[in-house]
Protein backbone atom coordinates (compact mmCIF):
# COMPACT_ATOMS: atom_id res chain seq x y z
CA UNK A 1 0.00 0.00 0.00
CA UNK A 2 1.25 3.42 -0.65
CA UNK A 3 1.15 6.48 1.94
CA UNK A 4 0.99 9.96 0.22
CA UNK A 5 -1.56 11.78 1.44
CA UNK A 6 -3.45 11.50 5.18
CA UNK A 7 -6.79 9.49 5.02
CA UNK A 8 -9.68 11.65 6.33
CA UNK A 9 -9.80 9.10 9.61
CA UNK A 10 -6.44 10.01 10.35
CA UNK A 11 -6.63 13.69 9.85
CA UNK A 12 -9.22 13.79 12.19
CA UNK A 13 -7.09 12.02 14.82
CA UNK A 14 -4.45 14.35 14.04
CA UNK A 15 -7.12 17.34 14.15
CA UNK A 16 -8.62 15.92 17.87
CA UNK A 17 -4.79 16.19 19.39
CA UNK A 18 -4.22 19.33 21.12
CA UNK A 19 -3.61 22.44 18.31
CA UNK A 20 -1.57 24.51 21.01
CA UNK A 21 1.30 22.82 22.19
CA UNK A 22 4.69 22.33 19.74
CA UNK A 23 5.02 19.36 17.59
CA UNK A 24 7.50 17.82 15.77
CA UNK A 25 6.64 15.86 12.39
CA UNK A 26 8.82 12.68 11.66
CA UNK A 27 8.87 12.64 7.90
CA UNK A 28 10.33 9.18 5.82
CA UNK A 29 10.11 9.59 1.94
CA UNK A 30 10.63 7.36 -0.45
CA UNK A 31 10.83 8.96 -4.15
CA UNK A 32 9.42 7.59 -7.60
CA UNK A 33 12.15 7.27 -10.27
CA UNK A 34 9.95 8.72 -12.16
CA UNK A 35 7.38 11.35 -11.51
CA UNK A 36 4.11 11.99 -14.07
CA UNK A 37 1.99 15.33 -13.49
CA UNK A 38 -1.78 15.54 -14.33
CA UNK A 39 -0.83 17.74 -17.12
CA UNK A 40 1.98 15.16 -18.63
CA UNK A 41 4.80 16.84 -17.64
CA UNK A 42 6.90 13.82 -16.98
CA UNK A 43 10.29 14.40 -14.44
CA UNK A 44 12.18 12.80 -11.48
CA UNK A 45 11.01 12.23 -8.34
CA UNK A 46 13.64 13.75 -6.44
CA UNK A 47 13.00 16.95 -9.01
CA UNK A 48 9.08 16.70 -8.27
CA UNK A 49 10.09 16.94 -4.44
CA UNK A 50 12.56 19.81 -4.84
CA UNK A 51 9.85 21.74 -6.76
CA UNK A 52 7.65 21.09 -3.73
CA UNK A 53 10.14 22.62 -0.82
CA UNK A 54 11.10 25.60 -2.92
CA UNK A 55 7.12 26.33 -3.04
CA UNK A 56 6.05 25.14 -0.19
CA UNK A 57 9.18 26.42 2.33
CA UNK A 58 7.78 30.04 2.77
CA UNK A 59 4.95 29.10 3.87
CA UNK A 60 6.66 26.51 6.32
CA UNK A 61 8.69 29.01 7.85
CA UNK A 62 5.62 31.64 7.74
CA UNK A 63 3.67 29.50 10.11
CA UNK A 64 6.98 28.82 12.62
CA UNK A 65 8.16 26.00 11.05
CA UNK A 66 12.03 24.49 10.93
CA UNK A 67 13.48 21.55 10.34
CA UNK A 68 15.06 20.03 13.45
CA UNK A 69 17.19 17.52 12.00
CA UNK A 70 18.14 15.78 8.74
CA UNK A 71 19.45 12.12 7.77
CA UNK A 72 20.68 10.54 5.16
CA UNK A 73 18.82 6.91 5.40
CA UNK A 74 21.56 4.15 5.29
CA UNK A 75 20.18 0.62 5.77
CA UNK A 76 17.13 -0.71 7.94
CA UNK A 77 18.58 -1.91 11.11
CA UNK A 78 15.32 -3.25 12.84
CA UNK A 79 11.93 -2.97 10.36
CA UNK A 80 10.97 -4.85 6.97
CA UNK A 81 14.30 -4.61 4.76
CA UNK A 82 11.72 -3.61 1.82
CA UNK A 83 11.23 -0.27 3.74
CA UNK A 84 14.01 1.61 2.15
CA UNK A 85 13.60 5.55 2.46
CA UNK A 86 15.36 8.42 0.46
CA UNK A 87 14.22 11.63 3.01
CA UNK A 88 14.21 11.50 6.47
CA UNK A 89 13.72 14.82 9.01
CA UNK A 90 12.16 15.47 11.80
CA UNK A 91 9.78 19.24 10.96
CA UNK A 92 8.92 21.50 14.01
CA UNK A 93 6.16 23.36 14.39
CA UNK A 94 5.25 25.65 17.21
CA UNK A 95 2.19 24.14 17.69
CA UNK A 96 -0.77 21.75 15.41
CA UNK A 97 -2.45 25.06 14.63
CA UNK A 98 0.40 26.03 12.74
CA UNK A 99 0.49 22.86 10.59
CA UNK A 100 -2.96 23.04 10.14
CA UNK A 101 -2.83 27.23 8.60
CA UNK A 102 0.34 25.84 6.44
CA UNK A 103 -1.72 22.27 4.99
CA UNK A 104 -4.87 24.93 4.23
CA UNK A 105 -2.99 27.99 3.05
CA UNK A 106 -3.86 28.01 -1.04
CA UNK A 107 -0.59 28.68 -2.15
CA UNK A 108 -0.06 25.17 -0.27
CA UNK A 109 -2.39 23.53 -1.80
CA UNK A 110 -0.52 24.56 -4.78
CA UNK A 111 2.52 23.10 -4.31
CA UNK A 112 1.64 19.94 -2.70
CA UNK A 113 0.80 18.72 -6.04
CA UNK A 114 4.65 18.41 -6.19
CA UNK A 115 4.86 16.48 -3.64
CA UNK A 116 2.24 14.05 -4.71
CA UNK A 117 4.11 13.69 -8.19
CA UNK A 118 7.32 12.93 -6.33
CA UNK A 119 6.37 10.83 -3.35
CA UNK A 120 5.84 6.29 -4.02
CA UNK A 121 5.25 6.37 -0.21
CA UNK A 122 5.74 8.32 3.09
CA UNK A 123 5.27 8.14 7.17
CA UNK A 124 4.74 11.14 8.82
CA UNK A 125 3.99 10.44 12.77
CA UNK A 126 3.35 13.38 14.72
CA UNK A 127 5.10 13.76 18.28
CA UNK A 128 4.77 16.00 21.44
CA UNK A 129 7.81 17.47 22.86
CA UNK A 130 9.65 15.52 26.11
CA UNK A 131 12.12 16.18 27.58
CA UNK A 132 15.52 15.67 26.14
CA UNK A 133 18.32 13.39 27.88
CA UNK A 134 21.33 11.15 28.00
CA UNK A 135 18.99 8.02 29.06
CA UNK A 136 16.59 6.14 27.66
CA UNK A 137 14.00 6.78 29.93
Amino acid sequence: MKYVDPEREQFEQFKSLPRDTPIHMLNLIKLKGSSTYEDGTVTTGAEAYAAYGRESGPIFQRVGGKILWRGNPECMVIGPVEEQWDIAFIAYYPNAGAFMEMVTDTDYQQAVKHRQAAVDTSRLLRHGELPAGELFE
